[in-house]
């Protein structure tokens, strides 16, 4: 069982990471497929800078050991960044499958990365 839910933890967090820098990349030199994306979703373009600045340092975050707590935290602006543009796309109309399915997935890859993280990634919650 520990084999396998090592392997589903690596699975994901690739996925994530791979998708996450990505993204983070193109926003931060400002392609324009990227620029065409956030204008047509009614956010600035200097949305993009600070989108993927915070992608680009949270995929650091989530693959560097230690930093349990950062981790955290990478994983929940994760969580948030890909729920929110899900929620975008839908709330302009945009119900394409690409749309729909490329913040779904990554918000699930997110999840499972997170779930399925080894016991040295995670923070313990100690009570005194």
């Amino acid at each position: 069982m520990e084999k396998r839910n090592k392997i589903i933890y690596w699975i994901a967090t690739t996925l994530l990471a791979i998708g996450m820098l990505q993204s983070g990349i193109f926003a931060v030199i400002i392609s324009k497929p990227w620029v065409d994306l956030v204008t047509h979703l009614g956010y600035p373009v200097y949305f993009l800078y600070i989108l993927g600045t915070w992608k680009i340092l949270g995929v650091i975050a989530i693959l560097i050991p230690r930093f349990k707590l950062l981790k955290e935290w990478a994983y929940a602006g994760f969580f948030f960044a890909m729920t929110g543009a899900l929620i975008s796309h839908l709330a302009v109309g945009d119900h394409e499958i690409k749309a729909i399915l490329g913040p779904s997935f990554q918000a699930l890859f997110v999840v499972v990365s997170w779930y399925f993280r080894p016991a040295n990634r995670k923070v313990s919650m100690v009570s005194e």
